[in-house]
């Protein structure tokens, strides 16, 4: 079963400026900012404005603007913090499964150093 949009979960509450957050860039459709429990050196939120839960949903419903605008983003973050040309892991957790505990689509964009396996065996 598909998460439902949360109009209370933390990054609508940071899109409303109920939460502060270390803001790294805004534009029309994407904030993105610091993570405040870093599991890297680099380690960037990015996410869209619009109330979205997953990637599937972002997919179906956001325009072709705001999808241009959040990969622009990503490029952007990665250039600027120094981990484009090394290399970063970009992650997107959905559902259950996926382990996502927030139901507001977002990145991870994690770099700074080298970061081992993907997944774990289990």
């Amino acid at each position: 079963m598909a998460m439902a949009y949360d109009p209370n979960n933390i990054f609508a509450k940071i899109l409303r400026g109920e939460i502060p957050c270390k803001k790294l860039h805004e534009d029309e459709f994407v904030l993105a900012f610091a993570d405040i429990n870093p599991q890297a050196p680099v380690h960037i939120l990015v996410i869209p404005k619009g109330a979205y839960v997953s990637a599937q949903d972002f997919g179906a419903r956001a325009s072709a603007a705001e999808s241009q605008a959040i990969f622009r983003a990503i490029a952007h973050l990665t250039e600027q913090h120094g981990i484009a040309a090394t290399g970063y892991r970009l992650i997107s957790n959905a559902g259950v499964h996926g382990h996502q505990e927030v139901p507001h689509f977002h990145f991870h964009i994690l770099g700074g150093r080298a970061l081992g396996s993907m997944l774990t065996r289990s």
